[in-house]
C-alpha cells in the first residue's frame, strides 16, 4: 500500500510551531509529507523570524498531486497570503470536490472562508480570527481547541498544533496509530 501523502502549504509570515508540529507529528506516523513554498522553494519567513525551508515550490508539488490532505498553517500574515492565492484556491477546490482531508488552524480557516470551502461546516480559529470567520455566516463556530466536520479539521493555535496534528492522523489512519505517535510525545493529558 502507497503511503498516504499531506501537502503543507508554507506562505511568508506563517506561525512557525503550526507548521513544523504537524509535519513533524504526520512524518512520526509515517505519512509522506511535501512543505511546499507558496511562491518557490525559497527559505519561508515566519511570523516570528524563523527560516523555513520548503521541500519544494507549491506550483511543483500540485503535479505530485492529490494529496491525502492538504494543511494550512495559521499566522495572520501566512493567512492573507493563503487567502490572495488563486493556487490555494485551486488546491483546495480540488480537495473539497473529492472530499478529501482539509486541515486548518488559527487564522488558516480564513483562506477557507476568502476561497468559498466547506460552507456550512462547523469550524474553530484563534479567538482573534472569529470575527472575520463569522462575517457571511458561513460557518458554524465552535470554541472547541480541535474541530472535526466531515473532512475539515480546525483548530485554534499554536497551543493546539499538537491535538490538531493528532486528530489529521487519526482522521488518515486511525484512532490507533494516533495513539503510537502520541505516547512518545508525553503530552500532557
Amino acid at each position: 500500500m502507497a503511503a498516504l501523502r499531506a501537502l503543507v502549504i508554507l506562505a511568508k509570515g506563517a506561525e512557525e510551531m503550526e507548521t513544523v508540529i504537524p509535519t513533524d507529528v504526520m512524518r512520526r506516523a509515517g505519512i509522506k509529507v511535501t512543505v511546499a513554498g507558496l511562491t518557490g522553494k525559497d527559505p519561508v519567513q515566519c511570523s516570528r523570524d524563523v527560516l523555513i525551508c520548503p521541500d519544494t515550490s507549491l506550483e511543483e508539488a500540485r503535479k505530485q498531486g492529490p494529496y491525502d490532505v492538504v494543511v494550512l498553517p495559521g499566522g495572520n500574515l501566512g493567512a492573507q497570503n493563503l487567502s490572495e492565492s488563486p493556487a490555494v484556491k485551486e488546491v483546495l477546490k480540488e480537495q473539497e470536490s473529492s472530499k478529501r482531508l482539509i486541515a486548518a488552524i488559527c487564522a488558516g480557516p480564513t483562506a477557507l472562508l476568502a476561497h468559498g470551502i466547506c460552507f456550512g461546516s462547523k469550524v474553530t480559529t484563534h479567538p482573534l480570527a472569529k470575527e472575520k470567520m463569522m462575517q457571511g455566516e458561513h460557518y458554524k463556530y465552535s470554541e472547541n481547541r480541535v474541530e472535526k466536520d466531515g473532512s475539515l479539521i480546525t483548530s485554534r493555535g499554536p497551543g493546539t498544533s499538537f491535538e490538531f496534528a493528532l486528530a489529521i492522523v487519526d482522521a488518515v489512519m486511525g484512532k490507533k496509530v494516533a495513539d503510537e505517535v502520541k505516547a512518545p510525545l508525553v503530552l500532557k493529558d
